[in-house]
């Protein structure tokens, strides 16, 4: 059995007979079925009935199929309503525009809107840099994605891109205070990408890439980042990283290890597997063997993509080969951006003493925590219903944030190593168990802390505008 989330629950407004014993039979049957029960409210008292709404979280759209069957079947209740909680929250879109600065007379009228605003035009005319301080630019960000690697659906489109376009905006407003926009665009090909990103630079801050599928979405970056004069970050190769690097950092002072020392063992070859391997050498590791479907990634392996065959030219110095179970065995660190059940707990078995294990497919690991046991010193995952949640909103806010407010033109590699360091330090000393890697995303102050860490690193840089 799953965990009941509340990703897919569900209200359930029923009319009950207001006798003892009816709710008990309900909640019975609910329970019975496996959903969790999680908020009663009273809609309506009307003599010999009760309508009450209630909220159950349930594992999966079957099983709240279920959970509605059972409730439908309990004798006496009768069922007026049964809402998705998730389609209804995303009901007309998540965000909305709303105007700072009101004109609510006529002076304010023609201060925000002509012939007022004639004059701030005249004067980013003469200095276009000036749009950073006048307009919305100042903190506007582009949420960017073509739909081609949507989450684990794969490339379902742009428009079925948008509504995690707009999630993504909501955490940059909500951890960041920076707005974002989304931008889900109908294109063919890296070419069209990139130059439609180029045209839009006069309105944005900052470019945050999303969901573009490998190996295309390292030319994109490449590209824009070399063309753009605002910071460009792609979120699922670097938010990862970062976060992965920090969480890491603190499995290693609970261990006693020492990052330069570790074995590592890396499965997946897409973008975050790349940009982890990238992050992790720049922090000082040196011995990672990264694995795709075909095993272990090495010199002369035949067939690599440019991504893939910078792996086999600068990680696994040692030059091994063979399935991933095959390179795991002796590792001390396993970090999984691939699919779900690729390991066993006797694979577990194979690695150095008390391993440590980040299992971040989503939304199942590449190895459960239950399977894992007893065997690793430190567990991570990518999901929420664990301990050590490898979540990438406790970076791009941040850095975004820190990037806006320093004037950043670029996100450079030492800009990602100050908010990995920001990050792993947001767990105090005396908190640090294994249980506890990374704060949560909703502990105050790692946002701002991360900002202040970027913003710090793009001065030390010299990566920030002048005028």
């Amino acid at each position: 059995m799953g965990t009941p989330l509340a990703a897919y629950s569900v209200r359930i407004r029923a009319r009950i007979p207001n006798r003892p014993g009816e709710f008990a039979a309900l909640a019975t049957a609910i329970g019975a079925a496996g959903g969790s029960l999680v908020a009663i409210d009273i809609v309506e008292t009307a003599g010999p009935t009760l309508t009450r709404d209630l909220v159950v979280f349930c594992e999966s759209d079957e099983h709240a199929a279920t959970v509605v069957a059972a409730t439908r079947a309990v004798e006496g209740i009768e069922v007026l309503e049964v809402e998705d909680r998730t389609f209804e929250l995303h009901s007309g879109g998540k965000l909305s525009i709303e105007a700072k600065v009101p004109p609510l007379d006529r002076d304010g009228l023609a201060m925000a809107y002509t012939p007022g605003v004639a004059r701030v035009c005249l004067a980013i005319a003469d200095d276009p840099a000036q749009a950073h301080r006048y307009t919305m630019k100042s903190n506007t960000v582009a949420v960017v994605t073509d739909g081609s690697a949507v989450l684990g659906l794969g490339d379902i489109g742009p428009e079925a891109a948008l509504p995690v376009m707009e999630g993504k905006a909501v955490l940059f407003k909500t951890f960041a205070g920076v707005d974002a926009v989304p931008v889900c665009l109908k294109v063919s090909s890296p070419d069209e990408l990139v130059e439609t990103v180029q045209r839009m630079e006069p309105m944005f801050g900052g470019i945050n890439l999303e969901d573009i599928a490998a190996p295309h979405c390292f030319e994109v970056e490449r590209r824009l980042s070399e063309t753009l004069s605002i910071p460009v970050f792609h979120d699922d190769q670097h938010g990862t990283a970062v976060v992965a690097l920090a969480a890491l950092r603190n499995a290693c002072r609970i261990t006693g290890r020492d990052l330069a020392e570790l074995r590592i063992v890396l499965s997946g070859a897409g973008a975050a597997g790349v940009a982890i391997t990238k992050i992790l050498m720049t922090a000082g590791a040196s011995d990672i063997v990264a694995a795709d479907r075909k095993g272990a990634i090495h010199k002369g392996r035949e067939g690599l993509d440019p991504s893939k065959q910078w792996l086999a030219d600068h990680a696994n110095p040692g030059g091994r080969s063979g399935s991933l179970q095959d390179v795991l065995a002796g590792a001390d660190v396993f970090i999984g951006v691939s699919g779900p059940g690729l390991l066993t707990r006797a694979d577990l078995e194979t690695m150095a003493d008390g391993p440590i294990v980040f299992a971040l497919a989503n939304p199942v690991p590449e190895i459960r925590p239950e399977e894992a046991e007893g065997i690793v010193s430190v567990m991570a995952t990518g999901r929420s219903d664990y301990p050590n949640q490898i979540n990438n909103v406790l970076c791009f806010p941040g850095i975004f944030r820190g990037a806006l407010d320093s004037g950043a033109t670029a996100i450079t590699e030492n800009m990602k190593l100050a908010a990995a360091d920001a990050i792993a330090a947001a767990v105090p000393s005396d908190e640090l168990r294994p249980e506890e890697i990374v704060p949560s995303v909703f502990t105050p102050g790692v946002g701002s802390a991360v900002a202040a860490a970027v913003a710090a690193a793009a001065e030390a840089d010299g990566v920030v505008r002048t005028g």
